[in-house]
């Protein structure tokens, strides 16, 4: 496989660019495509067939459109829903899945009670079950389906982000750093660390945030690099692709990465 081919990244509207900012800082020679599949979304809200039907036509997509030497699916409920049959099917194709940070999330926390904000496909998924099961002894987790905020997110609605945030915040309770209360929040959905600024003005600045992307970022550099796919002289240049509207995403990719 050819070094020089670019990355594939994918979510189901803009909320993979967190993703996507995390990989160009930390593989800035690599060129990348950003699929948005806004026109299906909110995958967190479909079912598992339908979320593991796009993945597995998206993967087809950019590889038979992009040559992709890689591919990052950037979004929670898809990885839950369908990184095993994308591996399953492309077993030459380096996949790197995201998943809530659960575990940074307990190396952090001082007094051992986390919240995990995230959408109700990824909550309910036997993928979160299982990593929430080996950490149970950890730390208490207190787990809050966010319906609705991704798509507020999406659609640049400032009012309806800080509502939701708000609400289900206050549905996680009590943030703090005294004995039982939250002192760590994990940000569940790719869409809501671009939200991290509602989070901290409504917890305060002692209240950990916890999010995916340099995780991520670092495990694709350490898979490309274990198969010598490195691109040492690339441009970093970035392609975007959607089933929505080509002009938010444009907008979406202005605002949070400066493109």
């Amino acid at each position: 496989m050819d070094r020089d081919r670019p990355i594939g990244v994918f979510d189901s509207g803009v909320g993979g660019l967190s993703i996507l900012r995390a990989l160009r800082a930390e593989l800035p020679r690599e060129d990348f495509v950003y699929f948005s599949d806004a026109g299906h979304a909110p995958y967190g809200e479909k079912g598992e067939e339908f979320v593991s039907g796009r993945s597995l036509a998206i993967a087809v997509d950019l590889l038979e459109q992009h040559r992709i030497k890689g591919l990052v699916i950037a979004c929670n409920t898809a990885t839950a829903a369908a990184v095993h049959l994308v591996r399953a099917k492309h077993t030459d194709l380096p996949v790197v899945g995201v998943e809530p940070a659960l575990k940074p999330a307990v190396a952090l926390t001082k007094t051992g009670h986390v919240a995990v904000l995230a959408t109700r496909g990824t909550l309910s998924s036997a993928k979160f079950k299982a990593l929430r099961d080996s950490l149970e002894d950890q730390a208490e987790f207190q787990l809050v389906p966010c319906d609705g905020l991704a798509a507020a997110i999406e659609n640049d609605d400032q009012p309806l982000v800080r509502e939701l945030c708000r609400r289900y915040t206050r549905e996680a309770c009590c943030f703090g750093t005294a004995p039982g209360e939250i002192d760590t929040l994990v940000l569940g959905c790719t869409h809501y660390p671009f939200a991290a600024g509602v989070f901290r003005e409504l917890l305060g600045p002692d209240v950990q945030l916890v999010e995916t992307g340099q995780p991520v970022a670092r495990q694709t550099r350490r898979l490309l690099e274990e198969m010598g796919l490195l691109n040492p002289s690339g441009q970093g240049t970035v392609r975007f692709q959607t089933t929505g509207d080509a002009e938010a995403l444009k907008t979406a990719a202005s605002r949070w990465l400066s493109l």
